[in-house]
This record gives structure tokens, sequence and C-alpha cells, in this order.
């Protein structure tokens, strides 16, 4: 069921004082480069639960965060998948104003990010099923009905998601001239970059595997095993995505950044597409996080959004 454009408007009201909270409290960092920056009075923001596009989602209904410059056309679309616990309106706020000035709106989607892949395909599960992270990983994203592992249905699905948000958004924020990344009842995904970090970054790589999207980015991107000390199978899998498409980031402190490497270079990223990041890692922050929210890494976000 359609909500009014005055909704949209409360929603991003509530969204303004969140921000307004997370700026005072938040730690000094460099100022941007004056080059293709946007003012931040001209970036829109949205929060829109899932349930007002579709009135069928009940799980994980937290409001879907929507992003772009409301003075000038944008013709790219940058999705982003959270990682485990990610609440899309406490993203990775400079990454996104970085994709705007690269031409781009943004969405970091809400989907069903609890328990993990990590959490459930391992030990028993693992054994009894070495395909558990693919079957995993077509429910959470395709809505089929591959495990009882997760109770995810398919309209909760990451797909769907997507899809019926992009609908509200053609129909509600008429500004956003949303309509470019919909060819009648499906998406156009080669008007869109998927990235994602985590948990999220491998739901971006698997997606890609099977859709060709515009570009993928897969921050850190979640460690899925077939067996004992054994990357699964689908890293392998022939992708519908061409290899120059592909992105690949983690940083090398981080405990699980060999099984990254792996695969990253099983999945055929080009070598010159993969960058381990080896900076210093923030006072107090974690390495696996630096990737998105480091803003030493800046040059690093305007290539891999071109």
């Amino acid at each position: 069921m359609s909500l009014s454009i005055p909704r949209i408007k409360s929603s991003y009201l509530l969204l303004v004082s969140v921000m307004m909270f997370t700026k005072c409290n938040s730690v000094k960092t460099p100022q941007k480069s004056q080059e293709n920056q946007v003012s931040k009075d001209a970036i829109r923001e949205l929060l829109i639960r899932p349930s007002l596009t579709d009135s069928s989602i009940t799980n994980a209904d937290i409001a879907h965060l929507i992003m772009y410059d409301s003075t000038s056309q944008q013709s790219k679309l940058l999705l982003f998948l959270p990682g485990t616990g990610g609440v899309p309106v406490r993203g990775p706020k400079r990454l996104f104003e970085t994709a705007i000035e690269q031409g781009y709106k943004v969405i970091n989607l809400s989907y069903i990010n609890r328990p993990a892949v990590a959490q459930i395909c391992r030990n028993e599960n693992l054994e009894n099923d070495k395909a558990c992270t693919s079957k995993f990983r077509t429910q959470r994203i395709f809505g089929t009905q591959m495990t009882s592992l997760i109770p995810d249905l398919e309209q909760d699905a990451i797909i769907n998601r997507f899809k019926k948000l992009l609908f509200y958004l053609d129909a509600n924020d008429e500004s956003g001239d949303w309509s470019m990344f919909l060819d009648g009842n499906t998406i156009n995904w080669q008007s869109i970059t998927i990235a994602g970090q985590s948990q999220g970054g491998g739901m971006a790589a698997f997606i890609a595997k099977q859709i060709n999207v515009n570009r993928i980015i897969t921050f850190s991107g979640g460690w899925d095993f077939s067996g004992v000390d054994k990357i699964a199978d689908w890293y392998a899998s022939k992708s519908i995505t061409p290899p120059n498409n592909w992105y690949g980031v983690y940083h090398t402190k981080e405990p699980r950044a060999t099984v990254l490497a792996e695969t990253y270079e099983t999945m055929k990223i080009p070598s010159d597409h993969i960058f381990p990041l080896n900076r210093e890692i923030r006072t107090g922050k974690k390495a696996h996080g630096e990737g998105i929210r480091n803003v030493v890494y800046k040059d690093l976000w305007v290539k891999l959004l071109k």
C-alpha cells in the first residue's frame, strides 16, 4: 500500500534529527576535496520502512536509507548491503557522500542480516550439507525456499525488498526520477552498482554471479566454506557479471584476510581490481570496517565508483 509524500517528508525530518545527533557526537575527519563536492544541504535523505513498500514484509522492518543530490540528475545507483547487524541509517555516510559526488543515488538496503551465514553454515550444519552457504544466500537474496535453517520468506528476500522500494520511490518521490532504474516490472541492473560489506559483501558477490550488474564492489565480503578449510564451491561458479566489473577490498590486518584474498582470486577478480588495505587502523576501531569507514581511503572510493 503506497504512502503519500507527506509521510516520506516526516521520515525525512526524523532522519535529519538523527543526523544532527550523530554529527554532535562524531570524531572530526579531514575536510573533503572541493572537486565534485556536493553541498550537504543539497543531499536529500529518506528513511522508508520495507513494510510501507510491501505490506507482507514484517520481518526486519528497519528503514531503508536513501540519499541523493536533490539539485542535479544522477543516472547511476549504488545499492549497498550492510553487514551482520547493520542498520542502514548508521551506514558509512562518508562513502555514500563520495558516491553522490561521483553521480550516484544511494540506497542502503534494510534486509534480514541476522543470523549471518557464518553463524549458521558451520559445524554440524556444514557437515550435513556442503552447499549450506549457497542455499542460505539463495533464500535470503531471491526468496527461493532452500533451507529450513533460516526463517526468511519469499517477501523477505533482498531482491523483493529492493524492487518494491524502487516501485515505491517511483510512485512517491517524483523529484528522484527513479523510473530510470526500472524496466517495466523489472530492475534495470545495467545502471546499478551493487556493493556490500562483510555478510553484505558476500550477498553482493552472490548476486553479481547470477545477475549482470554495472559493477560489483565487495568490501571484506564474507568467508563461506563447504568443508574444513575449504572455501565454498559457489566462489568458483561462472559469473554473469564480467570479471572486469568486479572489485574487491579488504584490510590485511583482518582475521580472515587470507581467506578473503583466496575467495577474490577464486572469483577471478582481476588482480588490479583487488585492493589489500594496509593503512593504520583508527584508534578503537577494527580492521574489518576500515574499507568503508576510514576517510583516508576516499581516493580509492572514487576509483571504485567511477
